[in-house]
């Protein structure tokens, strides 16, 4: 299945959104859209050229200082409307995600809620964009500090969250008064014109948010364009280091997210039966198609066995059905390509000595879609490659470790460091873990410990390059630049102080 071809006729086409318009921009090449639950192109993504992405920063150029200038209250109230119509349009941007991505829709519509989450955080940010103020700072000076847009923002974001990563992103530049080009990945492309125009829709002027579709070529005249003065992306490690590395060079602002090889530590005095339903969800919801998925158990003396084999009888059970199915627990990958990924994983993990407990490459599923099942792997090692890599499916890996400091040496040994979580049911253990653990965002007894859009996301070592996490109150800080300002006004009485020497109080 070639990724990239002319431009041909086909059922639909899905085009860039510039200037508060849908538009095909002028490049000739598409890409396929497939439909994960039966494996057939569903239609075509147009693929942006170098002018195509100019005209969309010229567009959000031209917005930025009406914008800008407009009060933080009055774009406020546009995110107020944006938040009533992405309720109200729920369940057509789950649909969008669910045949284009093919997660079950139940999980699709939790997408777009968790986005919106996020639309609801950024309508309060009138509050987080004051200043601070000292009077007599020095004598008869004051000093202040101001929170100011950057200019023009772009994101690039993963086929996994269609709807939400690109909602950690755009809401928060917006509401502190930038403007934004959105460069969606091009899997699953449809939903990101649908947000973008249901922005207008709610009062956002043309050119506040712009999208361009594509491929490598587009995120490379994104991180080279003059005028685009921050870069966020969420994808894998080598991709995030390569992107924080060009857009520093290029002097821009730039968080990079990447990679996770997210562990759940399970403790002999864990409650098995929640234990178990959890790490199921965890690793097997959304097809492990989450940079939150867990694909590492990690079992704490003796609970081993037990826990192995109720997962295994869990993962057996497992609802693997197209999306649309109400009673479906898990879906298709996003892919062919991505499919014969997923099964060499397992392969290599088979060859390399790990006990395969389930094989998911005996799911069969009707058609041609691109369905695997569950798997769970016993008895892994460090070493293995299922181990170190990110597999970005449904694969679970069970390790063996003796107490909890060496779950913990596990853990903090490995290169990723996005998310962790530990079951239990001894404050005191869950305490000593939460310390000392070297992991960016950590459970206890919860499973995917994705912060609230109050807190903010962002994980550690090899899982972020950047300084600042998205959204919350580090992504206000992202999408500004602090300003400070010392000011002392003429007064009649005459100036005695010498203008030669340090000023001192």
């Amino acid at each position: 299945m070639s990724a990239v071809t002319s431009t041909q006729t086909t059922t639909k086409t899905v085009e860039h959104f510039v200037a508060g318009k849908r538009t095909p921009g002028s490049g000739t090449r598409t890409g396929a859209i497939y439909d994960p639950a039966t494996g057939e192109e569903a239609g075509r993504v147009r693929f942006a050229e170098r002018a195509d992405v100019d005209a969309a920063v010229a567009s959000a150029v031209a917005a930025f200082p009406r914008w800008a200038g407009t009060t933080p209250l009055r774009r406020a109230r546009v995110l107020f409307n944006y938040k009533a119509l992405l309720e109200a349009h729920t369940g057509e941007l789950a649909e969008l995600i669910m045949r284009e991505h093919g997660k079950v829709l139940a999980d699709a519509r939790g997408e777009v809620t968790r986005g919106l989450e996020v639309v609801e955080f950024a309508c309060g940010i009138p509050h987080l964009l004051k200043g601070e103020f000292s009077e007599n700072a020095g004598t008869d000076i004051d000093s202040y500090s101001l929170r100011q847009p950057l200019g023009v923002c772009a994101g690039i974001t993963p086929f996994n969250f269609p709807v939400m990563v690109p909602m950690w992103m755009f809401p928060i530049a917006i509401a502190c008064g930038n403007t934004f080009v959105l460069k969606p990945s091009e899997r699953d492309p449809s939903p990101s014109l649908r947000i973008a125009e249901l922005l207008i829709e709610a009062g956002a002027p043309a050119g506040v948010l712009n999208v361009v579709q594509g491929d490598k070529g587009a995120v490379q005249s994104l991180l080279e364009h003059p005028d685009v003065a921050a870069v966020s992306f969420v994808g894998s490690t080598p991709i995030a280091r390569s992107i924080y590395a060009a857009a520093a060079q290029n002097g821009k602002r730039v968080q990079a997210l990447g990679g996770a090889k997210n562990h759940a530590v399970v403790l002999p005095d864990a409650d098995l039966d929640e234990t178990v339903e959890a790490l199921t969800g965890a690793a097997y919801g959304s097809a492990g198609e989450r940079c939150m998925a867990v694909s590492v158990a990690v079992a704490v003396g003796a609970i081993g066995d037990a826990l192995v084999d109720r997962l295994a009888k869990r993962a057996r059970s497992l609802k693997v059905n197209v999306g649309s199915d109400p009673d479906a627990e898990m879906g298709p990958l996003v892919t062919a390509d991505h499919l014969k990924r997923v099964r060499g994983f397992i392969d290599k993990g088979v060859a390399e000595g790990a006990q395969l407990v389930v094989d998911g490459r005996k799911h069969v599923a009707g058609g041609n879609g691109f369905f695997i099942g569950a798997t769970i792997f016993d008895r892994v090692t460090p070493e293995m490659t299922i181990y170190q890599e990110e597999i970005f499916g449904p694969v679970l890996s069970v390790v063996r470790a003796e107490n909890l400091d060496h779950a913990l040496e596990l853990v903090n040994a490995n290169r990723y460091g996005n998310g962790v979580a530990v079951f239990t049911r001894t404050g005191g253990s869950a305490r000593e873990f939460v310390s000392r653990v070297s992991v960016g965002m950590v459970g206890v007894n919860v499973p995917i410990p994705v912060p609230m859009a109050f807190h903010s996301f962002g994980g550690w070592k090899e899982s972020m390059f950047g300084d600042h996490a998205v959204y919350g109150t580090e992504g206000v800080e992202f999408y500004t630049r602090l300003k400070t300002v010392t000011s002392r006004w003429p007064s009649s009485e005459p100036v005695t102080t010498n203008a030669f020497t340090m000023p001192t109080n």
